[in-house]
């Protein structure tokens, strides 16, 4: 029976895959610092990344009851025990793989460093990596399967729609070989279903005889979406794209002037403030995803949209609101409101571990979550919080470190006006 077992996977990510998932168009040719720094990203991690690739076949497969029983182990996913039944599955394959645990690391010391460009290009790159694992497997386990007369299906993971991410626990435990032969690196499954090293994927694949039974059922067809170039067993083109990942070019650098002066305002903003975010991010937030309005009170309401990632099964794309109502300037911009909630038409919320395990609990604490409430802002330059940079929203940290930001780019955008303000003479500036 088939069994794969690569530790010196190929890592030639295809630059069209790269190129998407940063967020530049087909057509559009990378060029200047994005070229720079696209190019620096894959001579890193072909010197210090370590993929490998892990598949091994089920022992028994049962599909009876409704669930999905594989060496005796019940999983239940209605859209997979669907697939399976419709194309008469009798068997499946079981994956693993990972880039390893190099990316995340690299990209964290990136990013303490201040270097959001470096950091995105790394984070976007290990999951380009990991989309080639997978395409790669596929295409060892769809040329397998064909010339023993069967059908390899698509993979499919817990998280993926309608299987709850938080059996990927139980998954691993049928994945890991039972040999004596250990992985080159570390994987963890964290009781919320999250991997680690987060780069990393757990699937099954299904197998059939039944290509007829594939075949009527168009989403079933493998090849739709597996882009690897030049495959002898292709039998459709190739459709669908994985979901796209937040683009990096938000954070690219402006030019503007980072001189500081050396006063607190009447407002109580530290004109000198240290911010654990880099300035470069900072002034793209400020522009791209803050929206400030003046009230006829003086106060000011913000509207912060965030735009991330979930943490494991290569991220999907999320949204969240955060709505922040602030005191006049003579009142020291206390923090009257604070609310958060996914933002309209947002879907990936409801991806993440909490959420598929209490939906309404995990949309009651982040609702109930209103830090420095009744504070004047200056005070997030002083607010002890975690670092969690993980764009999922499954723990209070990671909660925490987002509120940071929200604040930060808040203070950063009015320190910047006061600035500007004082720059021309006037004791105020308009706020759009």
């Amino acid at each position: 029976m088939f069994e794969l077992f690569d530790t010196r996977p190929d890592i030639q990510v295809q630059e069209s895959e790269y190129q998407r998932l940063l967020g530049y168009p087909s057509p559009r040719v990378l060029e200047g610092r994005p070229r720079e720094l696209a190019d620096a990203t894959r001579q890193w991690y072909a010197e210090n990344g370590r993929p490998w690739i892990y598949a091994r076949p089920a022992e028994t497969l049962d599909l009876s009851g409704g669930q999905i029983k594989i060496n005796g182990t019940a999983f239940v996913s209605p859209p997979l025990h669907e697939q399976f039944t419709t194309a008469q599955v009798h068997d499946a394959l079981l994956v693993a793989v990972s880039a390893g645990p190099e990316c995340e690391e690299r990209a964290r010391v990136l990013w303490q460093e201040g270097k959001p460009d470096e950091y995105f290009f790394l984070e976007m790159f290990g999951s380009a990596v990991v989309e080639h694992l997978v395409t790669l497997a596929n295409g060892r386990i769809c040329g397998w399967a064909d010339h023993n007369q069967m059908v390899a299906l698509p993979h499919y993971s817990p998280g993926y729609s309608g299987w709850d991410i938080a059996e990927q626990t139980k998954l691993w435990d049928l994945i890991r070989p039972t040999s004596g032969r250990d992985f080159p690196g570390q994987l963890d499954v964290m009781d919320s279903g999250m991997l680690r090293p987060k780069k990393s994927l757990l699937a099954v694949i299904g197998l059939t005889r039944h290509l007829d039974q594939a075949r009527a059922y168009a989403k079933l067809i493998p090849c739709e979406n597996c882009a690897l170039p030049g495959c002898q067993y292709r039998r459709a083109p190739f459709l669908r794209f994985p979901p796209q990942i937040e683009e990096v070019g938000r954070l690219q650098p402006d030019h503007r002037d980072d001189s500081l002066d050396n006063s607190v305002s009447a407002s109580g903003l530290d004109h000198q403030a240290r911010y654990t975010t880099n300035l470069k991010a900072l002034r793209i937030w400020s522009q791209e995803r803050l929206r400030l309005k003046n009230l006829p009170d003086g106060s000011i309401a913000a509207r912060f949209r965030y735009e991330g990632t979930t943490c494991s099964n290569l991220g999907r794309p999320l949204e969240f609101d955060y709505h922040v109502l602030l005191a006049p300037g003579h009142d020291r911009h206390r923090i009257l409101e604070a609310a958060c909630a996914p933002a309209p038409g947002d879907t990936g919320h409801a991806q993440q571990c909490d959420y598929l395990r209490d939906a309404a609990a995990f949309l009651a604490a982040i609702a109930s979550e209103k830090p420095l409430l009744g504070q004047p802002l200056n005070d997030v330059l002083t607010w002890e919080r975690a670092y969690s940079p993980s764009g999922c929203y499954c723990d209070a940290d990671r909660r925490a470190h987002k509120w940071g930001l929200v604040f930060e780019v808040l203070h950063f955008t009015l320190v910047q006006r006061e600035k500007d303000a004082a720059r021309i003479g006037q004791t105020s500036a308009p706020l759009a």
